[in-house]
């Protein structure tokens, strides 16, 4: 390995120049082949410096110990883990460390000002503390007394979750004997004091790994449960919150350094399977609330599947579909309008199909994807009875469910022989609820073209029949979406209409008629959506509804609802009134190839053109769109999954074509609305609405458009959109956002260089498009002020001055504008830059001259602030090599001129130039003979 001294001096030399790790290495090496005790604590003294420029403040402690432990009075290593105890937050410690230094060396100053720092900290924490511990008392006491006002009982209740937000506040309600009083206030059965203490252990949990584990022993997990099972919407999402809470900190949500104590934290996957088997037991148990039933597919949908596509760990998957698939199937089965149900919502079957889906997605490998497919298979096999019509209804309601969810099984399972006759039977059956979910799977089933022929062939008349003599209003309207999906079966394309010239439009005219009916119930007329979803792939049933604007607004309301099956269809009807759908590019040598060999070519609409386009989102947006699509988006539910989230973000994006629009947008809350989408969801959807982003961004204030803290949040998706991957437009949107909200704030600039904007603004700046290259120099123009930016132009090894310099050059004013403003700007803030401009291009000085000599007066006024720097820079020789040019004529001439209030700038800089040219004595005022 080597000599033991000569690794030590390596590790010096390696601390010395920066690298820690290389500093590390040869001191571990140094303590391996070292038999000196005294040797050897210098060694463990110089690592512990490493480990506190490190972080690893636990290392740092014990590398420091060993080094006390042979020398007591070992300064360095008594200050060095002092530093590290502080960090670690064990104050006391420290302070006597720190104490011991200040005994060996009484007149230094840093151990002094050290030991008064800790000192009063520690009575800070003390008062603190103790301060802390009465009060939480004080509200358990206030909480759990009977006789308490109601007023004093909110504030204390607010108080506690407010305290136990903070590591400190929840530590001491945990020390207080705070999980019993909170358990005592759940026993109380109260809503508001059961709400107030589960929001309260939400707090506890969060980023503690200990703690939640803690508490969930406690508790038990059978409890938290037993609180979530609650029929009280308010109260099972806080306990969904109060899971997640426990599940991220387990999980790894926890960043604190335990050092020694690592071991005392023990493994928690135990409490997580039990978590996710009480969840699975909760889906299926009739003793659950719908909101609670709501809640624990919500969690499951979360934190099942893995986030990671590219991971491989999928066991969580495996394990819920080997132990809960059937039980998720059940709920999709429920027919509430059947005896003995179990209790839902409105949501819940929804949010178990995109469960299912996820699992399903979640799969890696064909044989998991049959084993899948068996278990559905088997299990609604066991549920079709001829005998018993109620078992059957299960089934097939099992199917719409899968249908919904992952449609490839389903899809299969429809496909099997018979399933599709007992369908149709169904429809003809005397029950209305057979009727009923018998069509809601025909719907269902129908997605995929070939089988909406198939029905169009032997449905149709079907359905007509039912429409027509079914005096059920729920039926009726389902029979309708029916026809009218099964109308649509052709898309946009104008020609495959599936119904005679007229048919859809009736069809949607009723849909719009049940929609402005508020005698219909919410659910009923949630269906004329879902049929108006399918319908507005023809542009005249589009035009239609966009005129209609208490449809319009009837349909906003109810997107604003509580019922949150409704979302994807609202989004889809968004999504073909404005034309947001990808549309395939139309070749015309190959339309002629394909009318040559008699091929069906494609054939739009007249209503589809970018005019009547244009009319739709105008009215969209005066029927209140905007509102709408933020209270969509606002949806905390797995029903807003990545694909109803990327049709939000196109019909933001086609809301956001015209300038004009932005306005409204923003003050309708739209700004916000669009920063979740841009930063989750699907690749696609993700760009759409950064994209329409940008374009807000642009235009806006961004205080105004993006208030509070969101401002930050906005930079990342805008920063993505820069890359060389992305469309042109999307390039140029993107510079000019963050050029608009680089010139508000330090912070926002600071944001941007954090966010790696830097090299991809500055690749820009090579673009050949014009319109992008401009936009790329005004934003480095507005960054310029930035003390990072100006580090990377003083930094040697690139063309970055040279590139600005030559841009200033160029015969476009609007870039000269840019390129010579960020250049004076530059040239103030660093000195050294004017000196590094004369180097990196021999043009500097021709290029400079022009911008003084130049008609508009703004590329003028910015020519002559960098000759001002350039004289002010320290640098006699340049000063002099500028005034011995054709400068001086040029700062005389226009020095010389009349004051002018329109010309007054670059007069007054002129002026400034020459005088600071005489401070210097390089030209001399002009006196007349005596």
């Amino acid at each position: 390995m080597g000599d033991p001294i000569q690794l030590k001096d390596e590790g010096n030399k390696h601390f010395q120049a920066g690298d820690i790790d290389k500093a590390i290495e040869c001191y571990t090496n140094a303590l391996k082949e070292c038999t000196d005790k005294k040797m050897q604590a210098v060694i463990y003294r110089n690592r512990c410096a490493c480990y506190l420029k490190k972080e690893s403040y636990s290392n740092a402690v014990s590398d420091a110990s060993k080094a006390i432990d042979e020398d007591a009075s070992d300064i360095k290593a008594l200050y060095r883990r002092c530093q590290a105890l502080e960090k670690l937050g064990k104050l006391d410690m420290a302070f006597k460390d720190v104490q011991r230094c200040a005994t060996l060396e009484p007149k230094n100053k840093t151990f002094l000002e050290t030991l008064r720092r800790l000192g009063a900290e520690i009575q800070a924490k003390l008062k603190t503390t103790f301060s802390t511990d009465s009060r939480v008392q004080n509200m358990f006491d206030i909480l759990l007394d009977e006789d308490m006002d109601k007023e004093k009982k909110e504030k204390a209740a607010n108080n506690l979750i407010v305290l136990s937000r903070e590591d400190a506040g929840a530590e001491r309600i945990f020390q207080n004997n705070g999980v019993a009083l909170l358990l005592n206030m759940v026993e109380t059965g109260k809503p508001e004091m059961i709400l107030a203490a589960v929001r309260t252990l939400s707090g506890m949990c969060t980023g503690h790994k200990a703690r939640a584990m803690a508490i969930v022993n406690m508790m038990g997990i059978d409890k938290i449960c037993s609180i979530m099972a609650l029929d009280n919407e308010e109260i099972a999402l806080a306990a969904c919150n109060l899971f997640q809470c426990i599940n991220d900190s387990l999980t790894g949500g926890d960043t604190r350094d335990y050092g020694k104590e690592a071991s005392l934290v023990l493994d928690a996957s135990k409490d997580l399977k039990t978590i996710l088997l009480a969840l699975l037991e909760m889906i299926s148990n009739k003793k659950v609330s719908g909101h609670g039933r709501d809640q624990a597919l919500n969690l499951l949908t979360k934190n099942v599947p893995s986030r990671d596509k590219k991971g491989r760990d999928h066991s969580r998957t495996l394990f819920t579909i080997d132990h809960g698939l059937k039980k998720i199937l059940k709920v999709c089965g429920q027919v509430p309008e059947l005896p003995d149900q179990l209790p839902l919502t409105e949501n819940t079957q929804l949010i178990a199909s995109v469960l299912l889906n996820k699992l399903y997605e979640d799969l890696k490998c064909d044989p998991e994807r049959a084993n899948f497919k068996e278990i559905c298979d088997q299990y609604i096999k066991s549920k079709i009875d001829p005998n018993n019509m109620d078992k059957t209804l299960h089934a097939i309601n099992t199917m719409s469910g899968l249908l919904q969810g992952p449609f490839e099984v389903g899809n299969s399972l429809v496909g099997q022989q018979g399933v599709m006759e007992m369908m149709v039977a169904l429809c003809g059956s005397e029950r209305d609820v057979d009727q009923m979910v018998a069509v809601e799977a025909l719907i269902h089933a129908s997605t995929k073209m070939s089988r909406a022929s198939f029905f169009i062939t032997n449905g149709v008349s079907l359905l007509k029949d039912i429409y027509k003599k079914t005096k059920n209003e729920k039926i009726k309207i389902r029979a309708l979406v029916g026809l009218c999906k099964l109308g649509s079966a052709g898309g946009d394309d104008y020609g495959l209409r599936q119904f005679a010239e007229g048919s859809t439009e009736k069809l949607a005219k009723q849909c719009r008629k049940w929609l402005c009916n508020p005698q219909i119930d919410s659910k009923t007329r949630k269906w004329a959506i879902e049929g108006l979803a399918y319908l507005t792939n023809d542009a005249d049933v589009k035009d239609d509804f966009v005129e209609d604007e208490l449809a319009m607004k009837a349909m906003f309301e109810l997107a604003k609802s509580r019922d949150k099956t409704i979302l994807y269809a609202v989004a889809c009807t968004l999504v073909n009134c404005t034309n947001s759908y990808d549309k395939k590019e139309i070749i015309p040598e190959l339309v002629q190839l394909a009318k040559f060999s008699k091929q069906h070519v494609p054939e739009q609409h007249p209503k589809d053109k970018k005019d009547f386009i244009e009319k739709r989102v105008k009215r969209l947006l005066k029927a209140g769109v905007i509102s709408a699509l933020a209270v969509m988006v606002k949806a905390d539910s797995a029903i807003l999954t990545d694909q109803t989230k990327e049709m939000l973000a196109r019909v933001f994006l086609a809301l956001t074509e015209d300038p004009k629009d932005r306005g409204a947008i923003v003050a309708h809350g739209g700004g916000k609305a669009l920063i979740p989408l841009a930063l989750e969801g699907t690749e696609k959807g993700k760009v759409k609405a950064s994209f329409a982003l940008a374009k807000i961004a642009a235009v806006s204030n961004p205080e105004i458009a993006f208030p509070g803290e969101r401002v930050y949040e906005v930079i990342r998706p805008l920063v993505s959109l820069l890359h060389t991957d992305k469309e042109g437009a999307e390039n140029y949107e993107a510079l000019r956002g963050l050029t608009n909200m680089a010139g508000f704030s330090e912070k926002l600039r600071v944001k941007m260089v954090k966010e790696k904007a830097l090299p991809e603004i500055e690749n820009h700046m090579f673009e050949e498009n014009e319109k992008i290259r401009l936009a790329a120099v005004e934003c480095m123009c507005n960054l310029v002020t930035c003390k990072e930016v100006q580090a990377r132009y003083l930094a040697d090894g690139n063309d970055k001055l040279k590139l600005l310099v030559l841009l200033c050059g160029e015969d476009d004013e609007k870039l000269q504008i840019a390129a010579a403003g960020g250049l004076a700007m530059l040239t103030a803030a660093e000195k050294k830059l004017c000196t590094k401009m004369t180097r990196v291009t021999v043009q500097w000085l021709e290029i400079l001259q022009r911008l003084c000599l130049h008609t508009n007066l703004s590329v003028q006024h910015r020519g002559l602030v960098i000759v001002y720097n350039m004289l002010n820079s320290d640098d006699f020789e340049l000063a002099k090599k500028l005034i011995e040019s054709e400068m001086l004529e040029i700062l005389t001439v226009i020095g010389k001129a009349e004051d002018n209030p329109k010309r007054q700038d670059p007069i007054d800089v002129a002026r400034t130039c020459l005088v600071k040219a005489m401070d210097l004595g390089l030209v001399k005022p002009f006196t007349s003979p005596s």
